[in-house]
């Protein structure tokens, strides 16, 4: 499965916003500028995040993104289905029916047992993003940082965050 390069940046864009101090805000530019991405194309991503409730938008010239809910209640399958949507990755388009000497449709009767078995390992991989909070991506971060990509996150922040009223 394939998952497209929006997902990553969601994920890193509403996990660097977890750090904002009470009333801060990051732009779209500022967001993008960290991670060496498209500003544009970034942008489509945090309108669905805002779209889907994740993040609250900020509007005028000191405006910008923050999280609409804390990280302990945001989880990857929150992001990753705004950005790819709700359909499932895999989408059975019933090909078994096509070709040369077709069976009768009584063989079709129960579901093809290749989108079946996709759809079962879809639920599991849904259920283990459905398990992990952007808090809990905080977390393990901070198991394995010894300090130097915390302090990289803080100056950034330092320099960009708007302040603005809640």
């Amino acid at each position: 499965m394939k998952l497209g390069e929006g997902v990553e940046q969601a994920i890193h864009g509403v996990a660097m916003l977890s750090g904002l101090s009470e009333g801060g805000v990051l732009s779209a530019a500022a967001i993008a500028e960290f991670h060496g991405v498209s500003t544009s194309y970034l942008l489509k991503h945090l309108q669905s995040l805002s779209g889907a409730g994740i993040l609250d938008t900020v509007p005028g010239p000191k405006g910008g993104y923050r999280l609409a809910r804390p990280a302990d209640k945001i989880t990857l399958l929150d992001i990753v289905l705004a950005v790819e949507g709700p359909a499932p990755a895999f989408r059975c388009n019933e090909i078994r029916q096509r070709g040369p000497n077709p069976v009768p449709d009584r063989y079709f009767s129960r579901p093809c047992n290749i989108s079946a078995t996709m759809l079962r390992a879809e639920r599991v991989y849904r259920a283990e993003l459905a398990k992990t909070t952007i808090a809990d991506l905080g977390e393990q971060l901070a198991e394995i940082d010894d300090g130097p990509i915390a302090a990289r996150g803080c100056a950034f922040l330092e320099i960009h965050e708007r302040k603005t009223a809640r």
